[in-house]
């Protein structure tokens, strides 16, 4: 018998090409939710409970959660109901239906304040996080709701801390934004399809947290607790290319660092996780 997936933010960058690629494979029985129409898709709300869409988690074996604002400028108002009054309302939801897991679209954004920290030579999963805005915090959150989910339900609970994941080809190269860091945690688009099966087939999984990027050259983000964690083989990889406008934004935000409304609005719009 096939699993039953539910997957939210199904019109998204990262929703859409699930889906597609799951239509393709055939591999699993598909529920879809989102803020948009589509085909096949149910419109949902995930920041206010109630209605119709709860009852979508009924009899699914897997809930890839990938809805929410995508954007790392976006306001504490705009991250607010999306990003963590729609994860707390998700996890209800798994919750009542008796979900075997969910898998958490989180981000690297939540260890961006590593990005200069060259005392930190390989950013693990297990080091402090370190956001630097209300995107980053409200993916932290997320994760950390998910901890106190699995200890209370034992449901398991995964969440992938997603890399730089561009729309339509996701092409890497200089022009990506947030500088070399930037081009270091690319993720294509077949590694990012394989991730998430290997998130619903892996076995013996309670909560984890795992980097998700693919096998670029020279990059800080350990990959090793992600293979072991959920059998990740990435195929592809960007070895950077450093050019002159890649290297003064890497100095401007350097200078910078944390203000914000300057390096972080220019620099992470581009960015949809």
């Amino acid at each position: 018998m096939k699993r039953t997936i539910l997957i939210t933010g199904a019109a998204g960058n990262i929703g859409g090409k699930l889906t597609a690629h799951f239509n393709a494979t055939g591999a699993y029985d598909l529920r879809l939710l989102d803020q948009k129409t589509g085909e096949g898709i149910v419109a949902a709300d995930l920041g206010v409970y109630g209605g119709d869409w709860p009852g979508q988690f009924e009899g699914v074996d897997t809930v890839v959660h990938l809805a929410g604002n995508p954007s790392g400028a976006a306001s504490w108002s705009a991250v607010q109901g999306a990003n963590i009054a729609g994860v707390q309302n998700v996890l209800r939801a798994a919750a009542s239906a008796g979900v075997r897991r969910v898998v958490f679209a989180s981000t690297n954004q939540v260890m961006l304040g590593y990005r200069f920290r060259e005392d930190v030579p390989v950013v693990t999963t297990d080091l402090p996080p370190a956001p630097l805005s209300p995107y980053g915090i409200s993916k932290y959150f997320g994760e950390e709701a998910g901890r106190a989910f699995t200890a209370e339900t034992g449901i398991s609970f995964l969440a992938l801390r997603i890399g730089y994941f561009q729309r339509g080809e996701n092409l890497p190269g200089p022009h990506m934004g947030i500088g070399v860091w930037g081009q270091q945690m690319w993720l294509s688009n077949r590694d990012m399809m394989h991730a998430v099966e290997r998130s619903i087939e892996a076995e013996g999984l309670g909560f984890a947290v795992v980097n998700l990027v693919s096998d670029n050259p020279g990059m800080r983000w350990d990959l090793s607790h992600t293979r072991e964690t959920i059998g990740y083989a990435p195929r592809d990889g960007h070895a950077t290319v450093v050019t002159e406008a890649v290297a003064a934004a890497d100095n401007e935000a350097r200078a910078v660092r944390v203000l914000p409304g300057t390096w972080l609005t220019e620099n992470f719009t581009s960015v949809t996780p």
